[in-house]
């Protein structure tokens, strides 16, 4: 029966409508899917997530102009461990909230300790998860989280889906909102794979938008995905809202790019997700980057925020 309910699951996991025989392959899976639950446990307690970053740099001068918090989680047994591997497993546990405290705890921290002697700091972007977005307490987690770290709020963009943002408008309405008066930024991120409507950029409080690497793959050689991000860099533009290239990784990349106006770049082409200390040192570098209030009046100047 024991067989027969893992059996059962597997068809469930591939979208039901469908049967599956047991086999000896589902039972190491499952067992692994219990030691990774109680791994996470034990890793919550223990820090072993921890934060890499990545710096999200500006087209026109060159400069770093924010980074993106990206989780890591630091196994004693496996190694280290990308979101890929446990985010699912936080999210279907409730372990997520936990994990995404943690996690924002780190960034406002390492940016606040990054903040230079004359009061500039660069911005960091953090993720938030559907199930982090369902709870109430968020905006006031937000909140304490800053006040912990003596992060100015400007400083910290908090990063959602567009599917995250269409499953309840009027959720992500007030939310954002809410945390908007204090100052805190968003973005959508991985435009152009969801479902948003186009209404939704009107109606919520987004500065930016992150155009999903699907589209900056084959930009080299793909019209198509050439024309959408095109067209995304101009609507954008319009709208007020300023454009992050995700997943930019060749020279050919940065000049289409270029050449497209798009704003910022984030990627190996400059940079793969950097230990803090690491980061520190390629923040050292004092040429390398600017303070949010700069990146805005930089780009006021251009016509956009």
């Amino acid at each position: 029966m024991k067989y027969a309910d893992l059996a059962m699951y597997r068809v469930k996991t591939a979208g039901k409508n469908a049967y599956q025989f047991f086999t000896p392959e589902i039972n190491r899976e499952a067992a692994r899917h219990l030691t990774l639950i109680g791994g996470m446990q034990r890793a919550l307690g223990a820090g072993e997530f921890i934060v890499y970053f990545q710096p999200q740099v500006r087209l026109a001068d060159r400069r770093i102009v924010g980074l993106e918090a990206l989780a890591r989680w630091q196994d004693p047994n496996e190694g280290m461990l990308l979101p890929s591997a446990f985010i699912g497993l936080a999210e279907e546990t409730g372990m997520i909230q936990a994990l995404g405290e943690q996690i924002l705890q780190q960034a406002c921290r390492w940016a606040a300790d990054w903040q230079r002697p004359e009061g500039t700091a660069i911005s960091v972007s953090v993720n938030l998860s559907a199930r982090q977005f369902q709870d109430q307490e968020l905006p006031a987690m937000v909140r304490r989280v800053l006040g912990e770290s003596g992060l100015d709020p400007a400083c910290l963009v908090l990063e959602i889906t567009e599917s995250l943002a269409m499953d309840n408008l009027a959720t992500t309405e007030r939310i954002l909102h809410d945390l908007g008066q204090d100052g805190v930024r968003f973005a959508l991120d991985e435009f152009g794979t969801g479902h948003a409507s186009l209404a939704c950029l009107k109606r919520l409080p987004f500065s930016q938008i992150k155009i999903d690497p699907q589209f900056i793959r084959d930009l080299e050689t793909d019209a198509c995905d050439t024309a959408i991000v095109d067209a995304i860099i101009r609507m954008a533009s319009a709208l007020g809202l300023s454009v992050v290239a995700e997943g930019v990784e060749t020279p050919g990349q940065l000049r289409q790019l270029e050449g497209l106006s798009c704003d910022q770049i984030q990627g190996y082409c400059f940079s793969r997700p950097l230990p803090p200390e690491d980061c520190r040192h390629l923040l050292a570098q004092t040429a390398f980057w600017v303070a949010p209030a700069q990146v805005a009046g930089d780009c006021d100047e251009a016509g956009g925020p």
